[in-house]
């Protein structure tokens, strides 16, 4: 699914690039979880660039060894080749000369022109995987290094935001962390479906002042449900939208509906706590920590310890993995949820029976009145799957 167009942050990563905020030209480097639109923002920066000028690298799909990364990078390319080290097939014999190559790529390749190659790289994290071969102990500092001296731009991105931050820590001055902010209201208002329709409409003055304030009401309801997160306001207000028909569209009714087994945001919510679980360390204890939180948070290293029936210094380590890839966070020394609609889908989905009509609604309400807590109690307590199970957006295995 592709997420809303963000011209503020392609501005300031454009800006980053050319230098024009000062300083020099920088390496922008944008932090942002699971449907948060870095990959769309990489896409449109192709564009916007030139598609002979930048290369787009999906790092996470094709980071298996050095030798076929560079051969991707190398077939996919829309720069001229470079004469010279590692050009020729044969050159890499090993995983250390392979990434070498790479390197050299990535640092010597040219647009047409002789102009600077811009790469962007997604999900640059993943390179760590080479760190298992020999002699590459230290791929992402190596990487780093060679792309604060290269004289070609690079966008890089990551979901793994604690990861990113530690490993810059020490890193050039060139680099630029950037965090994907959550979308405002309006921007939530910019992206509702038939929104331009609707400014067509406006423009030859037939919307009225009541469609005008539906259209702000929802949006500000579907930016409170998603906690601004891209991915889940738009597939809201699309579900909300087409199942509204002639009436009022109601986003909750779609929440509930999205959340239900089978459930577009179900299957997205069960793909971001997979992905961030197995990227960590101690998955099942891991697990039972998001089922604690997700009965109650926030709580403190002892609080969990005892629920969990281990003691505070495995405590601290099963918090500390889970934190490395963003799934918890602490503030004052009590943790939580980074992500308030993952928390709602453990509690609905980490049973050993999928949910009944009943428990989403019942916990869909508690989530509504701690997103909306001025919410209409007839918004709150409506049954939401009513209009759902006749629609065709869940599937039920």
């Amino acid at each position: 699914m592709m997420v809303p167009e963000r011209p503020t942050l392609e501005r300031r990563v454009l800006a980053a690039l050319d230098g024009s905020a000062g300083g020099g030209p920088r390496i922008p480097v944008v932090l942002g979880g699971c449907g948060t639109g870095r990959t769309s923002l990489l896409l449109r920066l192709r564009d916007l660039i030139g598609r002979n000028q930048a290369q787009y690298i999906d790092v996470e799909r094709v980071a298996t060894t050095p030798e076929r990364f560079l051969q991707a990078l190398r077939s996919s390319s829309p720069f001229p080749p470079v004469a010279g080290y590692g050009t020729g097939a044969g050159n890499e014999p090993g995983a250390r000369d392979a990434f070498d190559a790479t390197l050299a790529l990535l640092d010597t390749a040219r647009a047409p022109g002789t102009s600077p190659a811009t790469f962007l790289l997604d999900e640059f994290l993943e390179l760590r995987t080479f760190e298992s071969f020999p002699g590459l102990r230290t791929v992402l500092r190596d990487l780093l290094g060679a792309l604060a001296s290269s004289g070609n731009r690079f966008v890089l991105t990551t979901r793994y935001a604690s990861r990113a931050h530690r490993l810059l820590r020490d890193a050039p001055s060139r680099f630029e962390i950037i965090h994907v902010a959550p979308l405002t209201a309006a921007e939530v208002r910019a992206t509702l479906p038939g929104t331009h329709a609707a400014d067509h409409a406006r423009g030859a003055g037939e919307l009225d002042d009541d469609v005008e304030r539906q259209r702000d009401e929802l949006a500000r309801l579907v930016q409170a449900l998603s906690d601004g997160r891209p991915s889940y306001a738009r597939a809201i207000a699309e579900t909300a939208t087409s199942l509204a028909g002639r009436a009022a569209a109601d986003p909750v009714s779609a929440l509930a509906a999205l959340l239900a087994p089978g459930g577009a945001l179900a299957h997205t919510c069960r793909f971001s706590y997979e992905l961030r679980l197995h990227r960590a360390r101690g998955y099942g204890a891991l697990k039972a920590i998001l089922e604690v939180l997700a009965q109650e948070e926030p709580l403190t290293l002892t609080e969990i310890a005892q629920r969990l029936r281990r003691t505070p210094g495995s405590t601290k380590d099963y918090l500390s993995w889970l934190e490395d890839v963003d799934l918890i966070v602490s503030r004052q020394k009590r943790y939580a949820f980074a992500d308030p609609m993952l928390r709602l889908w453990v509690r609905l989905h980490c049973h050993a029976v999928p949910p009944s009509e009943d428990d989403v609604t019942r916990e869909l309400h508690d989530y509504v009145m701690t997103r909306l807590p001025h919410a209409e109690p007839s918004l709150a307590m409506a049954a939401p799957l009513e209009q759902a199970k006749y629609s065709g957006i869940i599937e039920i295995d």
